[in-house]
């Protein structure tokens, strides 16, 4: 099974928005995918959705936590690491693709994460890409 590290403003696009990000959510929901996650992560998407720009309620957010949880497998980097220097906080995405040997890094972070194209050896893109790729795969494996 394929894993895949998602970067946070994924999640947020999956929980708050749907499209694309969230059929990423209903892969791993599936079986399809085994997504990835950090403590980092989930405290960036917390704060996020906690925040002003959001506001989710308590209980949304709660739920919404829960969720993932059942769907995601929680994995805790062992060292730091310091390639994207512009925006260092980034480097915990990669950090956790290392530790859940992810086999792809899917981002909407096209300043920072995105450019370096992969990292380790693990593509990186953008989540429309990686669900093209991903159903062009099944539809070879038929």
């Amino acid at each position: 099974m394929l894993r895949v590290t998602a970067d946070t403003n994924i999640y947020v696009s999956a929980l708050h928005f749907g499209g694309k990000p969230e059929r990423l959510l209903r892969l791993a929901e599936a079986g399809k995918i085994q997504l990835v996650i950090s403590d980092h992560i989930l405290m960036e998407l917390e704060k996020t959705l906690r925040g002003e720009k959001f506001a989710w309620p308590e209980p949304e957010l709660e739920k919404a936590l829960r969720q993932l949880s059942r769907i995601t497998e929680r994995v805790s980097p062992t060292h730091t690491l310091d390639i994207i220097t512009a925006k260092p906080s980034d480097n915990r995405i990669l950090e956790c693709a290392e530790a859940g040997h992810a086999d792809y890094i899917v981002t909407g972070d096209t300043r920072h994460i995105l450019p370096l194209g992969s990292f380790a050896g693990k593509p990186i893109m953008k989540v429309a890409d990686f669900l093209q790729q991903l159903e062009g795969q099944t539809g070879q494996q038929r």
